[in-house]
């Protein structure tokens, strides 16, 4: 498999057919591993990220989920290329700044990437659509059960698994779920849930994690605690908070149509005028319209068919798929143009809104 052929694939989240739920967008449970005797990758010589990254390249590229997979170094990638895999989620910003030693294996259908001499030796992580929390672990413990067996983990009886950063110390293990929360955003009620979730011990990030913004009201949630915790007490206690997080939610859409449906009417509307119509679209204002478009899909207002196309363009109005679409490198306002164009073809069939509402949020 090449990066080409990678990309041109329909991916977990780009996949028409794999995107069937509303709020949980995507679940996906990550674990960082350190090989035991050789320095973090920080502090590691050229040579010496060199070796890790073969050793452990020949054995992720063997376990089962991973054969006929892509095994690529950073430095192989274009910019652009590096920029669709952070948008698919499949590297990590970090990883697409590396400069040398540093590669990725990722599965042919795009649930399975691994990522070596990031911040850590491997970061293995799994990926599946809607909310399946419990799946997912058991897909990345069976992987890293195997990847164990042919490669020696850096680990204490006392703090679990060594890693570069202390806050990944114990299980390693960052469990999270991608939620779409417009109503508790219109409602200005994400502030509260945010402290509520972070006493609880979770942590809220934007759409691309750390430090990004929570556009097209998409927010991740995941678990802060890593040490002091089995990896199943983590993944119960999560699930939890994320089922509270989607009643939180369906409460506040059912609320906004209590209090005044037009209002909420009219948002939905006017973000289908404007897609039907714009000709300059940044990816910001594109991702804010088209979760309003989602969340009149989950009311009913369009036809559920059309949840599976917003969940697609969510992904592919980003810069670095909108680029590779139009097959050439732009500056951002072309991006602009580009976007709305091709967000005009998309809308220009979607079906007229039925504002005779129904609820059916459900995951």
């Amino acid at each position: 498999m090449t990066i080409a052929s990678l990309i041109d694939t329909p991916s977990e989240l780009t996949d028409a057919a794999s995107s069937k739920t509303a709020i949980v967008l995507m679940t996906r449970v990550r674990l960082a591993r350190n090989l035991a005797g050789n320095p973090f990758p920080s502090w590691a010589k050229p040579a010496k990220r060199e070796e890790i990254l073969n050793l452990c390249r020949e054995a992720v590229s063997a376990m089962s989920p991973l054969k006929r997979s892509l095994s690529i170094n950073v430095d192989e990638l274009t910019e652009l290329e590096k920029q669709i895999l952070v948008e698919r989620h499949l590297i990590s910003r970090e990883l697409s700044g590396s400069k040398g030693g540093a590669g990725v294996v990722i599965s042919k259908d795009q649930t399975v990437s691994v990522m070596v001499n990031e911040e850590d030796h491997l970061r293995i992580q799994v990926l599946r659509s809607g909310f399946q929390l419990k799946k997912t672990w058991t897909a990345i413990n069976e992987l890293d059960s195997a990847l164990e067996e042919r490669l020696d983990y850096a680990y204490s009886p006392t703090l679990g698994y060594l890693t570069a950063c202390p806050t990944n110390l114990g299980t390693g293990m960052r469990a999270s779920a991608m939620m779409h929360l417009p109503a508790l955003v219109i409602g200005s009620q994400m502030e509260k849930v945010v402290r509520a979730v972070n006493q609880l011990g979770m942590v809220v990030r934007g759409l691309f994690g750390e430090g990004s913004d929570a556009s097209g009201s998409i927010f991740q949630i995941s678990n802060q605690t890593t040490l002091g915790e089995s990896e199943e007490e983590i993944i119960k206690r999560l699930g939890s908070v994320l089922s509270s997080i989607v009643d939180h939610e369906l409460n506040a859409r059912e609320k906004l149509l209590e209090a005044d449906a037009g209002k909420l009417f009219d948002k939905i509307g006017r973000a289908y005028g404007i897609l039907q119509n714009c000709h300059l679209l940044n990816s910001n204002e594109a991702m804010n319209l088209l979760s309003l478009i989602r969340l009149g899909v989950d009311l009913g207002v369009f036809s559920d068919a059309n949840r599976c196309t917003i969940d697609r363009l969510f992904i592919e109005a980003q810069p670095g798929h909108l680029q590779h679409a139009q097959k050439g490198e732009f500056e951002p306002d072309q991006r602009d143009l580009l976007r709305a164009v091709r967000l005009r073809s998309e809308f220009a069939n979607f079906g007229q809104p039925n504002f005779t509402f129904t609820t059916n949020g459900k995951n």
